[in-house]
């Protein structure tokens, strides 16, 4: 896949989630793109309008001397750059030791001040109750939180009474819980954001494994189908022209099946049924001197678990055309209360010894285990006691749900495979 058909699958994907993450939808006016700058502007925007009430405060009611004014801007702005850092997307990375340091450092700016600033600095504790439940642990964040709450009131109480003593408790409060509140979920929008372009990719990814598994696992068969019945025609040619003929329009109805599985699985449709599988490798089989014999007693099976058992089954045949000389082969399958059971037996096992094998770099065995596995099924091959190499797929009659193979389209048309 290019990086092309990449970007256009990502987009594909995007536009698939659903109504309520597409540009333009009723449900929403910011671009899924844009939604981590705007939450951490937001949060910008909230400090900037507490460091504003702060030093209203101070102009409002205290002196308005210009050394006192010069000396709460510069505090106010160090302690809202603190706040500002911790509340930057980066900063739940930082290390203990700096997160503390920057916890010191405002708990320093906030109470060192009181001393000139008096009652009107009493707010800034709301954002050191915010950077208390940033930096610190959870197991200790929230009790001293709780200790920087219940500690704001003392003073304004024993000097302006219990009523202002309950109006800066609830002041503190709220400012500790709106800031450190909007920190959180500017986190959790971007953790959200980056999630979305992960599962993008991983759709792409998954997308092209399908691809490549149901080419191999579809094609792989009528390729080596079309190269044994070329060979054969090409023998029969010189001394039986009239089969020779026969075999090249059997030939060509291959390669249309082949042409249209390739079609099938660029739409996502793959529906195959094992009667018919089976009866279409017996005919190949046969043709090329092996002795077969079948017995497929199924009932109408789930579309899913039968394209598995007869992709599992045309996967089999191919090993055996391509890597074997088998001279008998037995193909089964049987169905029971709660499982369907195909064997394929077949005594090619001097190649190698194991002639189900894939050559260096294949994964044909592989595929039919991941799509047995995908439906709750098993696949297991080797050579059995006999000598002979046994093949043996088991799954369920019913798919397990939610678990159906990436790619498969239940119910999709039979013209469809027909077309060529």
């Amino acid at each position: 896949m290019s990086p092309g058909e990449e970007v256009a699958m990502l987009g594909a994907f995007r536009r698939t989630e659903g109504p309520a993450d597409t540009e333009g939808s009723p449900h929403t006016s910011v671009h899924p793109a844009l939604a981590p700058r705007l939450a951490h502007a937001i949060t910008i925007v909230v400090l900037c309008c507490y460091c504003s009430i702060v030093i209203i405060n101070v102009l409002t009611y205290g002196s308005a001397s210009t050394a006192k004014l010069a000396v709460c801007v510069g505090v106010v702005l160090v302690e809202f750059g603190v706040q500002f850092a911790l509340a930057s997307p980066s900063a739940r990375g930082w290390p203990l030791r700096r997160r503390l340091i920057a916890l010191t450092v405002q708990t320093v700016l906030t109470y060192l001040p009181m001393v000139w600033f008096g009652l009107n600095w009493g707010s800034m504790q709301g954002p050191l109750a915010a950077t208390v439940l940033l930096t610190l642990p959870n197991r200790v964040a929230w009790p001293a939180f709780g200790l920087v709450i219940l500690g704001a009131p003392v003073y304004p109480s024993l000097v302006q009474g219990p009523l202002y003593g309950v109006y800066v408790f609830i002041s503190v409060f709220l400012a500790g819980l709106v800031i450190y509140g909007l920190t959180r979920l500017t986190d959790l929008v971007r953790q959200l954001h980056e999630t979305r372009e992960q599962l993008a990719r991983m759709a792409v990814t998954q997308e092209r494994l399908r691809f490549a598994r149901d080419l191999h696992d579809l094609l792989g068969y009528s390729l080596s189908t079309i190269t044994l019945k070329g060979e054969l025609v090409s023998r029969l040619i010189p001394t039986r022209p009239e089969v020779a003929a026969e075999e090249t329009t059997s030939l060509l109805l291959v390669a249309r099946q082949a042409l249209a599985d390739v079609r099938l699985v660029s739409r996502g449709y793959r529906d195959m049924s094992l009667r018919e599988e089976a009866e279409s490798a017996a005919r190949v089989l046969m043709s090329a001197d092996v002795r077969t014999e079948v017995d497929v007693q199924v009932g109408r099976l789930h579309p899913v678990v039968d394209t598995v058992l007869a992709t599992a089954l045309r996967e089999g045949v191919t090993n055996i055309l391509r890597h074997s000389k088998a001279e008998v082969c037995t193909i089964r399958a049987t169905s029971g209360t709660e499982t369907v059971l195909l064997t394929l037996v077949n005594d090619g096992v001097e190649n190698g010894g194991v002639p189900g094998t894939r050559s260096a770099g294949g994964s044909g065995l592989g595929n039919l285990r991941t799509r047995l596995t995908d439906i709750g099924g098993e696949l297991t091959a080797g050579v059995d006691e006999e000598g002979m190499f046994r093949l043996v797929a088991r799954a369920p009659l019913q798919p397990h749900k939610g678990e159906a193979p990436a790619g498969t389209a239940t119910g999709a048309p039979d013209a469809e495979r027909s077309a060529a």
